[in-house]
Order: C-alpha cells, then structure tokens, then sequence
C-alpha cells in the first residue's frame, strides 16, 4: 500500500533529507581561511630558512673573503688558510661527523680551536640540523596548503601570498633598522635565543674569530635579509590584488562552482 514504511523504516518512495545539489556546490569558508592564514604565517618563515641555507654555503664564504674591503687576519692566517679552515668549519655544520672532525684539525703542528670553540660549534651543527628538519617540514605544509587552497579556494593563493608578503617586508624592515641601531646588541639578542651565556663568546685570537670576524655576520646578516626583502618584493608585485586579478579571480570561482554544481546534479541523478 501506498505510504506503508520499507524495511529501514522509512515510507517508500520519500527522498534522502540532505543538502541540495545547490548548497553542496558552495565553496568551503572556513577551511579555505584556515589554510589562507597558515601559509601567510608559514611562508616567510620558508623564506627566511632558505636565505640562511644559501647563505650558509662556500660559495658565500668564498665571496666573503675574496671581496674588495673584507678584513684580512692580523694574526698569520693567509687567503689559502682561511679557505682550508673556514671551508672546513662549513662542512662540519653539513655533515654527519663528529667533534673528533674539528678537534684533528691543526695548524702550524698546534690545535686550530680550542674546546670551547668545538663546543659552540657543536651546538650550532644542532641548530642547523632543527633549522634543515624546520625546513624540509615548512616545505611539505606550505605545498599541502597551497594545494588544498588551489581545489577549494580559487585565488586563495595570491590571497595568502600577498599577506604573507606584506608583514614579512614589515617585520625584515623593524629588523633592519635594530641591527644598524645597535648591531653588538642585536647580534647578542639573537645568540642568545639559540646558545646559552658565555659559551659564544671568544677572543680576538681564537680562530673562530679569526675565521668568521665580526664583518663576515654583518655582510651575512645583509645578505639573508637582502635576499628576503627581494624575493618578498616580487610576491607583493605578482600577487598585488589589481582590479584585473580579482575580477579573473570571480570567473573562476564562478566556473569553479558551476563545476561543482554540475557534479552535484549528476550525483544525485545517479542516486535516483
């Protein structure tokens, strides 16, 4: 009979309750936003370790000594020794040896660094070992979120991209101007996030010091940020909300919706 309830329970022939095709065709809000803020938060700080990892290579050291004004060693060490030794302290930081790496090297039948040299080396190889991990794991989720916001949020990127851009040139410029207000306390505020009091500090003849003096940070220091600012600047110009973007941006979510109310019609045709 007509109206008599089918084996669930449910009277024959009444339709499932749930979404309409419309409304399952509507893009997601709160995922997409989610993903938006965290690849705006995320990106810089990939920039930012990328810039360190370029710059914490022989190429730039080599660069560093071989530049007109770069001060030479008023202790001995000729343009060949530091090369040798300094190239030698980059590649530690690299590899997967111990201090035992650092503690052969000599000089002149003596030590090139003492214990507590290797020992602040030491702890910057785990530094740099974090900051490869942070890397390689900022790598995988920005790629997961600009995928996830390339099917769910068109423009969404760029969105994304633009803001991460913008704080980021603002927060390089805040450090650009500490650092050339007090460079000895901005270079010690930073130690001081990663190394603990009294075990980064050497004197003027340790080879640490001789090897990587005070010029070589500050020429690092510009050209991490340099290298930040000007990446930063390209991703503000390419991903600048222009009237043109944003009205691209509106055709495609509009046939990015269409398809997916097309799909939605089709599912449930398929159902019925």
């Amino acid at each position: 009979a007509a109206g008599a309830p089918a084996a669930g329970g449910r009277p024959a022939g009444a339709v499932a309750e749930g979404p309409s095709p419309e409304e399952r065709a509507r893009l997601p809000k709160g995922g997409p936003r989610v993903a938006q803020t965290l690849l705006a938060i995320l990106a810089p700080l990939w920039l930012l370790l990328t810039a360190v990892k370029l710059v914490a290579s022989p190429a730039f050291l080599w660069l560093e000594y071989h530049r007109p004004g770069f001060p030479a060693d008023r202790f001995g060490f000729t343009m060949d020794d530091r090369m040798h030794y300094g190239s030698a302290g980059l590649d530690y930081l690299g590899n997967l040896a111990g201090t035992r790496y650092l503690s052969s090297l000599t000089h002149e039948g003596a030590p090139l660094f003492t214990d507590p040299e290797i020992a602040h080396m030491a702890d910057v190889k785990t530094v740099m070992l974090w900051a490869t991990v942070a890397l390689v794991a900022l790598t995988v989720l920005c790629v997961l979120l600009i995928v996830h916001l390339l099917r769910n949020s068109p423009g969404g990127v760029r969105r994304a991209l633009f803001a991460a851009a913008a704080w980021f040139i603002v927060a390089l410029i805040v450090l650009a101007v500490l650092a050339v207000i007090g460079w000895s306390s901005f270079f010690a505020g930073f130690h001081s996030l990663f190394f603990a009091d009294g075990t980064w500090t050497f004197s003027v003849q340790d080879a640490l010091i001789r090897l990587y003096p005070s010029q070589f940070w500050i020429d690092a220091a510009v050209a991490v940020g340099l290298l930040s600012l000007l990446t930063a600047l390209l991703t503000l110009v390419f991903t600048w909300p222009t009237r043109r973007r944003r009205e691209r941006t509106a055709d495609q979510r509009s046939a990015f919706e269409s398809t997916r109310l097309r799909w939605a019609r089709e599912e449930d045709a398929q159902l019925r």
